[in-house]
């Protein structure tokens, strides 16, 4: 039986991960608005806002499983999401530089007509180098931090300010794909073969 997926990010990052795998899916944004705010614990906080950005497009494709996900980066015991400008991507970069941070994930899935909601997350340790000011300036000038939590993209050009990582590098893309998976085989969501494309 068919069943339809859709992923409920604008992220292409996301996307890539679920085509690399070769799973069937659509995909649309969600126009739910990320707040950061909140004082509750990061892994509470990512699977909260992915939930919202599910149920927000589950109001529409009412049949369909929705994925929700959200990305943020834990250091020091703050919360840091994504740059507002060039100025505060070079303060996050600077902070971070010959430090230990964490990177959480929360995804939540969602079938409205179903009454499921199955909420997970995923925690990555991430290994700065010691970052010189002009690979600072030169990776804020490749524009790729600007649209990433912690102003940086580990699947890019990011990937010279990593030291090393402890867990799962696809978590920090963005998507933890494995356990995702692990999920998809518990509600017998069968969702290889096929191609993505937008909600039309």
């Amino acid at each position: 039986m068919y069943q339809k997926i859709i992923l409920a990010s604008g992220s292409p990052r996301r996307r890539e991960l679920f085509t690399k795998l070769g799973i069937n899916f659509q995909y649309t944004t969600s126009t739910v608005k990320e707040n950061l705010d909140e004082k509750i614990p990061p892994e509470k906080l990512v699977m909260k806002i992915a939930t919202m950005k599910a149920y927000n497009v589950s109001n529409i494709y009412t049949e369909a499983f929705i994925i929700g996900a959200d990305t943020v980066i834990y250091f020091e015991n703050n919360i840091i999401g994504k740059p507002t400008d060039e100025n505060d991507a070079r303060k996050t970069l600077r902070m971070l530089s010959g430090k230990k941070h964490e990177v959480y994930t929360g995804v939540a899935i969602v079938n409205k007509n179903k009454s499921i909601c199955e909420r997970l997350f995923q925690r990555t340790e991430v290994y700065f180098k010691k970052l010189s000011e002009p690979l600072i300036d030169w990776y804020i000038n490749s524009d790729e931090p600007m649209d990433k939590s912690g102003s940086y993209g580990i699947q890019g050009k990011g990937s010279l300010l990593v030291e090393k990582i402890v867990g799962d590098y696809d978590n920090v893309v963005g998507l933890p794909v494995g356990k995702v998976m692990e999920t998809f085989t518990r509600l017998n969501l069968a969702p290889f073969g096929g191609f993505s494309h937008e909600v039309q």
